[in-house]
């Protein structure tokens, strides 16, 4: 099994930025590509953005631009660095990581609050 842990979310003011920390423990050699995905309230989570145990990315047209996403294998732990944060990008974010047998996003973190306060 794969556990993930989110962490570094909180409460920032429109314009600031805010660094996402994704660390992976358990049976690592069982991750491929990982993404950040997102949940606003009332609203369907929703992709952000992904990169490849390569370090490939790929991006929501949403936050392009703005957000960076990261992957640091030695330390098994992916980052997404946030700036120009907008109020719509209040959220609860969630890190993700693909099967390498199934291809499926099978593990998922308990996800962390960013809120952007205008």
């Amino acid at each position: 099994q794969v556990q993930l842990v989110e962490s570094g979310g909180g409460l920032v003011q429109a314009g600031g930025s805010l660094r996402l920390s994704c660390a992976a423990s358990g049976s690592i050699i069982r991750i491929t590509d990982m993404s950040w995905y997102r949940q606003a309230p009332g609203k369907q989570r929703e992709w952000v953005a992904a990169v490849t145990r390569g370090g490939r990315t790929n991006y929501a047209d949403s936050v392009k631009r703005r957000f960076t996403i990261s992957r640091d294998n030695a330390a098994n732990t992916m980052y997404m660095q946030m700036n120009s944060l907008k109020p719509e990008d209040t959220a609860v974010y969630y890190c993700a990581a693909r099967d390498i047998r199934t291809a499926d996003y099978a593990y998922w973190g308990q996800g962390t609050q960013v809120t952007v306060s205008s």
